[in-house]
């Protein structure tokens, strides 16, 4: 008996981890997937009580937590202290954490390298990281080695700045071309899943149409195996957020109510009473 059972209860069930084989099954089932930005232990604590099949420890950390204006700044050392947190918290979901930019770009050694510290280090199931053709050797490094990835296409945050800025991607019939190319060129080196960021509607359906792995949509409609937000748009952390991102609760304006309430009884004198006080 567990020490937390009490006599007479049946002790619980562990809980199942959502894993690499479950992306595939949803596909052929046609089942949704579902994927969030997570950054500390208390979000993902929360989102995997909810029941979100996929964490994803993103290098989003560098605009949403560390106040930077893109991803580049962010590094292997600011990464790893966050994916310890989502993944020590996390009982079912799968944690996935992001190459930042300089950590794979030189080649499939550099890129191993990178995805072995960091699964070592964190806790963490699996990596992802950006690029279609020019990433696939070192996608098929990290798996040969045993660590799942995940691909990203479209727009790749980290090649914001060819890119010019955050553009939607795949417009045209020979950039969709290029775009559904990439995609089976990740897939072909064994990536499990694929990110579509920023990409028409029409194109994140062919690309879910012509390959095997899961394709998880941001900004890129509703055809998609599944979907991602990063947590602080889904949650209205602040004042503006991208056109995709639904703000399904304003977090933010709570928070800051809080904030002013706590102020105004301390200054008053109304806090703490005894109710939030001891005595001997």
């Amino acid at each position: 008996m567990s020490a937390h059972t009490q006599p007479g209860q049946t002790p619980a069930s562990p809980v199942k981890r959502f894993r690499v084989h479950h992306l595939a099954e949803a596909k052929a089932r046609h089942e949704k997937l579902t994927m969030l930005t997570a950054y500390d232990a208390v979000t993902a604590r929360i989102f995997d009580e909810a029941g979100i099949d996929m964490l994803l420890v993103g290098d989003s950390i560098g605009n949403t937590m560390h106040g930077h204006r893109t991803t580049l700044p962010v590094t292997v050392d600011d990464m790893i202290p966050a994916a310890r947190g989502v993944a020590r918290a996390a009982q079912r979901a799968l944690v996935i954490v992001d190459l930042p930019f300089g950590s794979y770009e030189a080649g499939p050694e550099q890129a191993l390298a990178t995805g072995v510290r960091i699964m070592k280090e964190t806790g963490a199931h699996a990596v992802k990281l950006e690029g279609g053709r020019r990433s696939a050797a070192q996608i098929r490094a990290l798996t040969d080695a045993g660590i799942p990835v995940v691909a990203h296409l479209g727009f790749t945050p980290q090649s914001e700045n060819i890119l010019g800025g955050p553009r939607v991607q795949g417009r045209g019939d020979d950039a969709a071309e290029r775009l559904c190319e990439d995609a089976v060129a990740v897939t072909d080196a064994g990536a499990v899943a694929v990110v579509l960021e920023m990409v028409p509607v029409e194109v994140a359906a062919r690309v879910t149409e012509v390959v095997r792995i899961p394709t998880i949509g941001i900004g890129a409609g509703p055809e998609c195996d599944g979907q991602v937000l990063v947590w602080t748009d889904l949650a209205g952390m602040t004042e503006w957020s991208p056109r995709f991102a639904k703000r399904f609760a304003e977090i933010g304006a709570a928070l800051g109510r809080a904030a002013q309430d706590y102020a105004a009884e301390v200054k008053g004198g109304s806090f703490p009473d005894a109710a939030h006080s001891f005595e001997k």
